[in-house]
């Protein structure tokens, strides 16, 4: 440092700050996933510069000019085994430390915060519980946990933001999941790393991390009025559900509240845990999970919700406590339902 020139190293800072060899570490499991990567090339260096050490030396103690003949050259046991057991001790330490980074990384904790990520040709959406709605945006609050639910509306996608070392495929008629705790407020960037068509590269987007307090002020300001589980209310009613999951005794459907995180006996004897996927599978495809006890005449929606009504359905009935709100939609019509034409969309009246 002291031989170069101030002007030269404002120029060097300059440059590496616009053209970083490595992005931000501004995530919990950043540092984590930075340390097993550098202890992969660490020995992957290793292995290879002794490689090459040895094909060197050989080539010189062993050249033709000072062994013109063959000799034969006995093995070592001692070497083979040596040999045999570092490289295996090494793969069984990699082995064991990405088992437990992977499981760290995709195992959210119960109390994560949860927003739904839509990707489509050629954009991310993000819906928020409370009724925000991003577009190739993503603004989080740090020092929690954040867990995305995401599915793909059309083709193959992979959600990625290096700066939290997050990145995960993005299925069509599947839920995958990702989490992530922001550790440092800034703007990062947001990729599609999965090669999805003609314009891939323009698939990109931001992701803001926030304050507390910052996301707070955020969220109260950018709510379209009505949350997820209140746009599930009403695409709940209009659909005619509560006609059937009423609650009551003699209702034909199984009750609602309360269900969702619990095991329900299928038909077959055996129990599901009711979860995202669960919910969505059979609103789409209602014989895949046929409930004990009740006949299989619910019909299917497929091609009558979009994702987005699908993601409102399921956040309404994660948020579902009690039968009451059902028997009132039931029963007084105090919800404002949907257009026929919109109930098709997922996009309802407010």
């Amino acid at each position: 440092m002291h031989f170069i020139s101030p002007v030269l190293w404002q120029f060097l800072e300059k440059f590496l700050s616009r053209f970083p060899l490595f992005p931000p570490e501004a995530s919990s499991i950043a540092p984590y996933a930075d340390t097993f990567f550098f202890f992969l090339l660490l020995i992957s260096a290793f292995g290879t510069c002794v490689v090459i050490a040895m094909v060197v030396s050989f080539s010189i103690l062993y050249r033709k000019e000072k062994h013109p003949v063959a000799t034969q050259i006995e093995g070592s046991t001692l070497l083979e085994t040596t040999w045999t057991i570092i490289p295996l001790a090494l793969f069984l330490i990699c082995f064991v430390w990405g088992a437990l980074l992977y499981f760290r990384i995709y195992n959210p904790p119960t109390n994560a915060m949860n927003i739904y990520i839509i990707g489509k040709q050629w954009m991310w959406k993000a819906e928020h519980p409370g009724g925000q709605h991003e577009i190739n945006a993503l603004h989080v609050p740090t020092g929690r946990a954040v867990q995305l639910t995401m599915i793909s509306q059309d083709v193959f996608h992979s959600f990625s933001i290096p700066a939290f070392r997050v990145k995960r495929e993005v299925i069509p008629g599947r839920y995958t999941t990702v989490w992530f705790t922001a550790t440092k407020p800034g703007t990062y960037h947001l990729f599609c790393t999965q090669y999805c068509g003609t314009l891939h590269s323009q698939m990109i987007g931001e992701v803001v991390a926030m304050t507390p307090d910052d996301f707070q002020r955020w969220t109260a300001g950018s709510t379209s009025g009505a949350s997820l589980a209140q746009n599930g209310e009403r695409l709940f009613a209009s659909l005619g559900c509560a006609s059937c999951h009423s609650g009551s005794p003699d209702a034909h459907g199984p009750s609602l509240a309360q269900v969702y995180g619990s095991k329900l006996q299928m038909s077959n004897g055996s129990f599901v845990t009711v979860d995202d996927a669960f919910l969505r599978d059979t609103i789409l495809n209602p014989t895949m999970h046929q409930v004990a006890g009740y006949a299989p005449i619910m019909p299917t929606y497929q091609g009558q919700v979009s994702e987005d009504g699908l993601i409102s359905l399921v956040e309404y009935i994660k948020n579902l406590n009690s039968n009451y709100r059902v028997q009132q939609t039931l029963n007084t019509s105090q919800v404002q339902t949907v257009a026929p034409a919109a109930a098709g969309t997922g996009v309802v009246n407010k």
